[in-house]
């Protein structure tokens, strides 16, 4: 059996150290054989430095490397091109001096490993342009240029503008030198995270050709399903495959989906138990910061229509959170309709572990003083012990921050109690539907959920916002009147309707009243 290649990003560690390596050497060859500059954003960890790595080991002519796997046939190995590798994976530059002073070194690395000296390695891109020019001179072939996480001295900064402007700056600068040295060049591979607009860090470089959302290239990075069973068929033995595909597998960028590498890897190395292997790998501080600076109704980014422009409008002065949400991979693309000439996404998590635990997240840093208990509502749940999940909801409604209530206008309205109930219902890994549609309206919050036993129930619920201290039923008697467990009486589910009443006086529970539902 193969061992697992958890965090090894270099190819040929991977081969010679027998461990299973999932053959994506069909998209490198496309790549070099298709076109001379191109770009790709992905998430963290999903195999993008390996990508890289490959790439260059192709350029290179490392043939024996290659041996078995599709691209030997296929690659004129007697060619051997020089390769400059660019990385500001390691470490953070915190300003505009540390920056160059990383460049320095980099291109000083290149120097040495290409035997090339540069006339002037102070101004770093003249070094850069110099560097690539005498690469060709001297091997006769073009420079292929790598560039791995390219923005993440932006990224780093974002919640200081001021700095990760000059870092815009600084990398824009270094970065046109690609164009400008096209009789030079082979080939230039970027890859990041975040996609920055054109207008910003690319102005100097606008003939890249952007893959990240190219169906041919979808599965560039991560694990297909073919390629999870067929490489890793050995350790899956007695896995059951489908409850590992809703947990991580779903991500979309407009063709095949695919899993998250680095859960799988951790998921087949430890026991195989199902945890949040990527998400603990830690939240981007600057995707709490945005949460907290703009009253977002967390609902809605299941579902969330955006516009392509959208997906690729991420500056610094203009950040949207659908479009770092989806750049970050906590959403991924579902569908996409035309409406005239305009494409629309309809964005939505990829899968179990994302929804739960960003929920988790939001509930922990954004809407709670301190993040609440799960474990004491699972069970009450199971048990369908309703005095149990009174105490605990309104528990959940005591510790929410002070200052969601004073600068919150939606306080006073159900929406916010029921997207508080969401969250907190999603973070337990349970099926939560938000504004849940019916023919006879739209229910505030539909929980779908098995027993042990196999049991499928549901619970319905009904928010209502009132002016007193006491509840009056009317939160019930509107989830009766309107018959909304109608939609889910298929004679397989135990439906249970759950009346919710909230004072705008206390901001918490008032009324809380339930009914098994049953036919008639």
């Amino acid at each position: 059996m193969k061992k697992l290649p958890i965090g090894i990003s270099t190819l040929k560690d991977i081969l010679d150290g027998g461990y299973a390596y999932v053959d994506k050497t069909p998209h490198v060859l496309k790549l070099a054989n298709s076109g001379k500059y191109f770009f790709l954003s992905r998430p963290r960890r999903f195999g993008k430095s390996l990508l890289l790595n490959t790439l260059s080991e192709v350029f290179a002519g490392n043939e024996a490397l290659f041996r078995g796997l599709h691209i030997h046939p296929h690659w004129d190995w007697a060619v051997k091109f020089p390769v400059i590798h660019i990385s500001f994976g390691g470490g953070v530059l915190r300003n505009r001096a540390e920056l160059d002073r990383r460049i320095q070194t980099i291109l000083k690395d290149n120097q040495r490993n290409l035997q090339i000296h540069c006339d002037d390695t102070e101004d770093t891109s003249y070094c850069f342009a110099d560097l690539i020019r005498k690469a060709k001179e001297q091997y006769g072939q073009g420079a292929v240029v790598l560039v791995d996480e390219y923005d993440k001295p932006i990224l780093d900064n974002i919640t200081d503008p001021e700095t990760a402007a000059e870092m815009r700056n600084g990398l824009r600068n270094f970065y046109s030198v690609i164009k400008n040295s096209d009789e030079h060049m082979r080939f230039a591979f970027l890859t990041g995270v975040s996609k920055f607009s054109k207008v910003s860090v690319f102005s100097g470089l606008n003939n890249l050709k952007d893959i990240t959302l190219d169906p041919a290239f979808s599965s560039v990075c991560g694990y297909t399903q073919t390629e999870l069973e067929h490489t890793f068929a050995e350790h899956l033995q007695g896995v059951d495959l489908v409850e590992v595909k809703d947990w991580y597998n779903g991500y979309q960028w407009l063709g095949e989906g695919v899993y998250n590498p680095f859960d799988i890897l951790l998921f087949l190395d430890t026991g195989k138990i199902f945890r949040p292997y990527w998400f603990e790998t830690g939240t981007p501080s600057f995707l709490v910061s945005l949460l907290k600076s703009g009253r977002h109704h967390v609902p809605d980014l299941e579902n969330l229509e955006v516009s392509s422009t959208q997906l690729s409008d991420f500056d610094i002065d203009h950040i949207l959170l659908e479009t770092l949400l989806f750049q970050t991979g906590y959403l991924t693309i579902k569908s996409e309709v035309t409406l005239f000439e305009e494409t629309v996404f309809l964005l939505n998590y990829p899968n179990r572990e994302v929804r739960s635990t960003f929920n988790q997240m939001v509930l922990g840093r954004y809407l709670l003083e301190r993040p609440p208990e799960r474990l004491p509502v699972m069970r009450a749940l199971l048990a369908n012990d309703f005095e149990a999940l009174q105490q605990r909801f309104t528990a959940l409604f005591a510790g929410i921050a002070n200052d969601n209530y004073r600068k919150n206008p939606i306080a006073e309205y159900e929406g916010y109690y029921a997207a508080v109930m969401y969250a907190y219902l999603c973070s337990l890994g349970i099926d939560a539907i938000a504004e849940d549609t019916s023919s006879r309206g739209r229910i505030d919050l539909t929980l779908r959920f098995k027993l042990p036993g196999g049991q499928k129930q549901v619970y319905i619920f009904e928010f209502k916002v009132i002016e007193g201290e006491l509840g009056d039923g009317s939160a019930l008697r509107q989830l009766q009147d309107k018959r909304y467990a109608e939609k889910y009486d298929d004679g397989e589910n135990r439906i249970f309707l759950v009346g919710m009443e909230f004072s705008k006086a206390t901001r918490n529970i008032v009324g809380f009243d339930w009914q098994a539902f049953s036919v008639g």
